[in-house]
């Protein structure tokens, strides 16, 4: 299996975004399934401009924009997963996810041309997200995994739910065992779910949040952070 990942923190590899990334991309890839990462903010996108442009052409995004978005549109369109990688600031994704997504639902679904409602390009496909914040998770990432619920019924997609983490604030430390293997879970349950619906010939299962499936509190697998790959 094929997954894109769209990284969206500015702090790159200093992010707690990117480490609590890292043990679910070790756990991806040592089943031998390939990922795609795209580190938004080293690229330029440009924002949706609403010209319908990309209305044109019902086959293909044809967005006529010509940027760095251009092979992530292919990207997506080649893998059998797309995972969303973003801090949460004031409540919803960094500045860079927020375009690409724009752009994306444009591009893919061709629904406002003047020829009338066409194919969503991504009808099928599923998405899933790494979700960072400040606050708890369901008074900080709530907001933009329901916009994403919705993002994904407009453009067709299937979304498979969210790893959400909180960090406590400045001066502690985010990352930890509990969180990494939160992370190596959620890659399991990701693997699991497109296997499964693979085989059933059908689509994966939507869930709601890593967090609703996760182990109670005080009943966590024990400690203990992989090693990190490269990107």
């Amino acid at each position: 299996m094929r997954m894109t990942v769209l990284f969206g923190s500015p702090r790159g590899i200093e992010s707690n975004t990117r480490a609590l990334l890292m043990p679910l991309l070790e756990t991806w890839r040592q089943t031998g399934h390939a990922a795609e990462i795209y580190d938004l903010y080293d690229l330029k996108i440009e924002g949706c401009r609403a010209c319908l442009g990309c209305q044109q052409d019902w086959e293909a995004p044809a967005c006529v924009l010509d940027d760095d978005m251009q092979p992530i549109f292919d990207s997506i369109l080649r893998s059998d997963l797309t995972l969303l990688a973003t801090p949460i600031y004031s409540w919803y994704c960094t500045a860079p996810v927020k375009a690409a997504l724009d752009r994306l639902v444009y591009a893919m679904d061709k629904y406002y041309g003047p020829r009338g409602k066409g194919p969503a390009l991504l009808a099928g496909k599923p998405m899933a997200a790494v979700l960072t914040c400040g606050y708890r998770p369901e008074k900080g990432t709530d907001l933009f995994a329901e916009g994403m619920r919705r993002w994904c019924r407009h453009t067709g997609m299937r979304w498979l739910g969210s790893l959400e983490e909180r960090h406590m604030g400045y001066g502690t430390v985010f990352m930890d065992g509990e969180k990494a293997s939160h992370a190596r879970a959620f890659a399991q349950t990701l693997m699991t779910q497109l296997t499964d619906a693979s085989a059933a010939g059908g689509p994966a299962a939507p869930h709601r949040s890593w967090r609703e499936r996760s182990s109670p509190s005080g009943q966590t697998p024990p400690p203990g952070s992989p090693s990190a790959p490269q990107w």
